[in-house]
C-alpha cells in the first residue's frame, strides 16, 4: 500500500475549511472527494473487485463490447482526457483500441494513486504521452491548454457523476463543457435497480466498503489532528428513493465530543456524518441532466443486464 503523503499548506486549509464546515452544519457531511487519499484510493479499488460491487465490472462489459465503436468519435485519433482515472484500468481497453491517438491526460485527486497509474499507462502504451495532472475536476478549471490543435474525447467512468446532487451534477457537466467546449464526452451511469442488489454493493459482507469510509476519519485524524475513535462509528448505507440514490453515512454510536483541527465537534448517539452520495438513474433522468449541463445525447450503451449504462454525449 502506498505510504501516506501530507497535503501541502494550501490543500491542508482547503480541506481542513472544508471538513469543519461540514461538521459544523446542522446537518453534518463531509464531500466524498476527501474519501480518496492514498489509502482510501487502494480501498476502493479492493472494492471494485468484490462480487457485491457489480458497476465496474458491468462497465468493463459495456467498454469492451463497444471500443471499436467509439472509434467514430473524434477525440480517439486526438486526446483522451479522464476525470477520476483511479488505476486507469478500464480506460486500458480504450487506449487499445485508439490506436492512433496522441494523448492521455488522467486527473486525479489523489496524487501518489495517480503517478502510479500513470507509469503504468506508460509501459502498457509507449505510442501515447501521458500527461498526468493532481487536480480537484470538481472545482472550475477554466480551458485545459491541451494541445488545442487536437481534437478532445472525455472519458468520465465509474457512475462519480453519480456521487453529486442533481444541481452539482448539471454544474460539474457545465464547468466540463466550458474547459472543453468541443469535445465528446463518455460518462457512466449507474441504472435504478433492487434495493437488496444496491445496499449489499455499497455495504459487503467483508467490510470493504466500511474500512473505506471509515478510512476519511483517520485521514482526519491525520492531517488535522483530530481524536476520532473509529470504533465509536459505525458505517450506514441507505437506500433514499425519494432521490433514486444510496447514501453512505459514519453514524455516532453515542453522545460524544471529538476535536478537529483545535474544535469541539459534539456529536449525539445516533447522528450521522453524511459521506457519500451514489445517484442511480434511468435513461431519461440522466438524458434531463446531460441537456441541462449543456449536452445533448447521442448514444447510449448498457450491459447485457441493463445494470449500467455508458452515455455519449456531445456538446449542444
Amino acid at each position: 500500500m502506498t505510504k501516506h503523503v501530507s497535503l501541502d499548506d494550501d490543500h491542508l486549509k482547503i480541506f481542513r475549511d472544508d471538513i469543519l464546515s461540514g461538521l459544523t452544519a446542522e446537518r453534518k457531511t463531509i464531500s466524498s472527494k476527501w474519501l480518496y487519499d492514498d489509502v482510501g484510493s487502494h480501498l476502493f479499488e479492493a472494492i471494485t473487485e468484490l462480487d457485491a460491487y457489480y458497476p465496474t465490472r458491468t462497465e468493463v462489459s459495456i467498454l469492451e463490447d463497444n471500443a471499436a465503436d467509439y472509434l467514430r468519435l473524434p477525440g480517439a485519433r486526438g486526446a483522451l482526457v479522464e476525470l477520476g482515472s483511479g488505476s486507469s484500468r478500464k480506460t486500458d481497453i480504450l487506449l487499445t483500441a485508439f490506436q492512433d491517438l496522441s494523448v492521455y491526460m488522467p486527473i486525479d485527486i489523489s496524487a501518489n494513486h495517480l503517478k502510479a497509474a500513470a507509469e503504468r499507462v506508460r509501459r502498457a502504451h509507449p505510442s501515447v504521452a501521458v500527461i498526468p495532472v493532481a487536480a480537484d475536476f470538481t472545482q472550475p478549471f477554466g480551458k485545459l491548454p491541451l494541445l488545442p490543435e487536437l481534437p478532445v474525447l472525455v472519458f468520465f467512468p465509474g457512475s462519480t457523476i453519480g456521487n453529486f446532487e442533481k444541481a452539482g451534477a448539471v454544474r460539474l457537466l457545465r464547468q466540463i463543457r466550458e474547459a472543453m467546449p468541443a469535445a465528446d464526452l463518455l460518462i457512466g451511469v449507474d441504472r435504478p435497480k433492487a434495493e437488496t442488489v444496491l445496499l449489499e454493493a455499497y455495504d459487503d459482507p467483508a467490510g470493504v466498503t466500511a474500512a473505506f469510509n471509515q478510512n476519511l476519519l483517520q485521514r482526519i485524524n491525520r492531517e488535522l489532528e483530530a481524536t476520532f475513535d473509529l470504533a465509536s462509528f459505525v458505517h450506514r448505507a441507505i437506500w433514499n428513493d425519494l432521490e433514486s440514490r444510496i447514501e453512505m453515512h459514519l453514524e455516532s454510536r453515542s453522545d460524544q465530543t471529538v476535536l478537529v483541527a483545535g474544535n469541539e465537534i459534539a456529536f449525539r448517539r445516533g447522528e450521522t456524518i453524511h459521506t457519500e452520495n451514489s445517484h442511480k438513474y434511468s435513461e431519461d433522468a440522466f438524458g434531463e441532466i446531460a441537456q441541462l449541463g449543456g449536452w445533448k445525447v447521442s448514444a447510449m450503451d448498457a450491459d447485457k443486464d441493463d445494470l449500467f449504462s455508458i452515455f455519449t454525449l456531445a456538446a449542444t
